[in-house]
């Protein structure tokens, strides 16, 4: 019986949706952690190496994955015979398209490929931070272990104070170190249903995953478009004593001034 000889096989490389998958993976973690900044929008600061350190080894595994080893058969007729035998037409048009040379039996559907979809528009268009959708639904939650007096606040107005600060002041500091003092807060707008307006921050622990709301209504000035960040300076509106569920924060302001999204949005406990 006669043999027919056969080439070395040979490693090329083949487009494959998993490996597609796993590289625009990759490039979005690097684009958000090692190009940019945009990592703060869902994780701390803290967390950017582990991106980095990421995002390079999904592209790695993803080239990994495109380098397959074919072989190179000259024995087309062979098994152009042995595919009717087995009844694997599809194979044929295969055979016919490469020339008979590379019998891939081992082909993804091409549905497949809409998979890769979600990872570019992940790669070309990073979500936004968490805003007003997430702070209307979830009320502050202040790190306090319950009301007493609180230390003076810096010399000279206004003084800038985080949400959070304020907040706690004005929940629970049965000193009142807020009385008299002109404050300055920055934050994105939302809109109650009652009709009133905040200023609002997420405070995260690790990530955007566990952010928690908060915020302090405004008083004595028309709301801002909802989710634009806004710096509102102010003095504090007591509404009840600190320690129960009427002392709330709220600011009556004095001036209301547009600003630019900060890099990092969130605040940090």
């Amino acid at each position: 019986m006669n043999s027919r000889p056969r080439t070395r096989p040979y490693s090329r490389l083949r487009l494959r949706p998993q490996g597609v998958l796993l590289i625009l993976c990759g490039a979005a973690l690097l684009r958000i952690a090692l190009f940019s900044e945009l990592y703060l929008r869902y994780v701390k600061e803290g967390l950017r190496p582990y991106l980095v350190v990421s995002g390079t080894a999904l592209i790695a595994l993803g080239l990994l994955g495109l380098l397959t080893r074919r072989t190179h058969d000259h024995d087309h007729d062979e098994e152009e015979d042995q595919a009717k035998i087995e009844g694997e037409d599809e194979n044929q048009d295969e055979d016919e398209e490469s020339g008979g040379h590379d019998h891939d039996h081992t082909r993804n559907p091409r549905i497949a490929w809409l998979l890769t979809a979600p990872a570019l528009a992940l790669l070309l268009f990073p979500p936004p931070a968490l805003g007003s959708y997430s702070a209307e639904r979830e009320e502050a939650r202040v790190a306090a272990q319950g009301a007493g007096t609180f230390p003076k606040l810096p010399a000279g107005d206004p003084v800038d104070l985080t949400l959070g600060a304020f907040a706690s002041r004005a929940e629970w500091d049965t000193g009142a170190s807020l009385t008299g003092r002109t404050v300055r807060l920055t934050g994105f707008v939302t809109h109650d249903d009652d009709g009133t307006w905040s200023v609002a921050r997420l405070l995260v622990t690790c990530c955007a995953a566990d952010a928690q709301a908060l915020k302090v209504e405004i008083r004595g000035a028309d709301a801002p478009v909802a989710d634009s960040w806004t710096t509102v300076t102010g003095t504090w509106h007591p509404t009840g004593k600190p320690g129960t569920d009427s002392a709330r924060p709220v600011l009556d302001a004095v001036a209301v001034q547009k600003t630019t999204t900060p890099s990092d949005p969130y605040e940090k406990r």
